[in-house]
């Protein structure tokens, strides 16, 4: 998880992952390749371009620009005058507006919260905060367990509530926080996806600190190739190769964002049933969805659940899921019925 002026993405596919099972292509002279950074993170965009209606690669990139400055500006938690920073700030419960954007993003994460019974939660901040993940504190020690039980007491999404005329958004709790760091990044994802369409173009990837979304065809023809990646501490790997075809991709994990106190590791996964860090095996779960806001918080999810839970989850929900797990011989894998179709063979 990065630590910069931004809002936090959720896990993150090797970008050098995504450069190996892209490239070679026999159309490279016509695709077109942009990337940038934002949000304390990367961007890269590959696409292939209509003639008759493709703006100038300048004219596109200024479009990405700006609608990743939006985002940062409404969501992120680490900017303390953006949109969703002024409304934690504020010690009222009555209606605060806000932009429909905003508006759209609560509710998406509500309906994900709904269908988990709060196993995801937008409202978890202040355990984010106290467990060091977020943006009050590196996190160096696990907190006390009264800090813990003060911090959960302010979490639940039931309380958090939100309407699109006029866009507003209202907490029944004055000290209550929101997280966006599990969804805003699929977002602006989408968003960008649907500027690009708007431009006629038909084939495209485009991938935010892992977050990933397609449409048509890769240069080569095919179906857009991507690597899921190994979960280990160090470097990067390929796990598994997959196609990702017209959806939105997104990974999360507990292998680059964790501390070690007396022994034992803390992953920046927090169980808002108890307030304490996940305890569980799964080091990494992948999932594809209809657009990549979905895929974002779905992923949180299936990974705050946990290996064993998560799996019947997703098989009981149809979810597209990846799952990878540590056991004492090494990593083992899972792929839904959903999923498996997408699995590239060795």
């Amino acid at each position: 998880m990065l630590r910069q002026s931004t809002l936090m993405p959720a896990w993150m596919l090797a970008l050098a992952c995504l450069v190996l099972l892209t490239a070679c292509s026999s159309k490279e002279s016509t695709a077109v390749r942009l990337q940038g950074e934002s949000m304390g993170t990367t961007w890269h965009i590959t696409f292939l371009p209509n003639p008759r209606l493709t703006k100038d690669a300048k004219v596109l990139r200024a479009g990405v620009d700006a609608i990743l400055v939006r985002i940062d500006e409404q969501m992120s938690n680490w900017r303390k005058d953006s949109e969703i920073s002024r409304f934690n700030q504020a010690q009222v419960t009555e209606w605060f507006p806000v932009s429909l954007d905003l508006v759209k993003v609560v509710a998406a994460a509500q309906q994900v919260s709904q269908l988990s019974k709060g196993v995801y939660d937008i409202t978890v901040g202040p355990l984010v905060n106290i467990w060091g993940f977020g943006s009050t504190k590196k996190a160096e020690t696990k907190p006390t367990d009264a800090e813990i039980q003060t911090a959960l007491a302010k979490v639940g999404y039931q309380k958090l509530f939100t309407q699109e005329q006029p866009p507003a958004l209202r907490k029944a709790l004055p000290e209550m926080y929101v997280d966006l760091a599990s969804i805003a990044p699929g977002y602006a994802v989408d968003l960008i996806g649907q500027y690009f369409e708007q431009q006629g173009i038909k084939d495209y990837m485009i991938e935010l600190g892992g977050e990933v979304r397609t449409l048509g065809k890769s240069p080569r023809g095919d179906d857009w190739r991507i690597g899921i990646e190994k979960p280990v501490d160090l470097g990067n790997a390929v796990q598994q190769g997959m196609r990702l075809v017209n959806a939105g991709l997104s990974t999360s994990g507990d292998y680059r964002d964790f501390f070690i106190e007396n022994g034992k590791r803390y992953s920046h996964t927090i169980d808002t049933t108890t307030g304490y860090t996940a305890s569980h095996s799964l080091a990494s779960v992948s999932v594809v969805a209809e657009n990549t806001t979905l895929a974002d918080a779905y992923s949180t999810m299936l990974m705050a659940m946990g290996e064993i839970k998560g799996r019947a989850f997703a098989d009981q929900h149809q979810l597209k899921a990846f799952f990878i797990w540590r056991t004492d011989k090494g990593f083992e894998t899972y792929a839904t019925a959903g999923f498996q179709p997408l699995l590239l063979q060795p």
